[in-house]
């Protein structure tokens, strides 16, 4: 029974946390591998045409919700959620993905947006970190973090 709970532990959170300008879903910029496992467990699949190093962790194989980290020289350099993962939010819980987009906006005021092709991304920097909520329509489609000066879009 012990081990099932530790297994639990080491997965992707059903009800994934942002914190702006710091996390995703506890993941931040700078960690290794190792500890992105410990964070999210080791069941994830790994991106054989991107560029970097890329793992995508999703709730249910071969389905596209959840979410990803990409590593540059063994370092997170940027974790974005997947699809639309309901349940994932901010940290102070007043965005979810699902609301409405304007509440981005009336949140954090006008951001910079970057058209991604389908989806729009607004961003947010504060320090080391740009936050990305990407939008779809009138949606809050989800969420991701980055270094500052590179591309959002995924």
């Amino acid at each position: 029974m012990a081990l099932l709970a530790v297994a639990a532990a080491l997965a992707l959170p059903p009800n994934g946390i942002l914190v702006v300008g710091k996390s995703l879903g506890g993941v931040r910029l700078g960690m290794t591998p190792a500890q992105v496992e410990r964070v999210w467990g080791a069941d994830h699949g790994r991106c054989r045409s991107c560029a970097r190093t890329t793992w995508y962790f999703t709730y249910r194989r071969y389905r596209p919700e959840g979410a990803a980290v990409r590593f540059r020289r063994g370092r997170v350099d940027a974790a974005w959620t997947l699809w639309s993962p309901l349940g994932w939010r901010t940290r102070d819980a007043t965005l979810a993905v699902g609301m409405n987009a304007l509440e981005v906006n009336a949140r954090y005021g006008a951001l910079v947006a970057i058209p991604c092709g389908t989806y729009r991304a607004l961003i947010l920097t504060r320090g080391e970190v740009t936050t990305s909520f990407y939008l779809y329509g009138q949606k809050l489609w989800g969420f991701g973090i980055g270094r500052p000066g590179t591309s959002p879009c995924r």
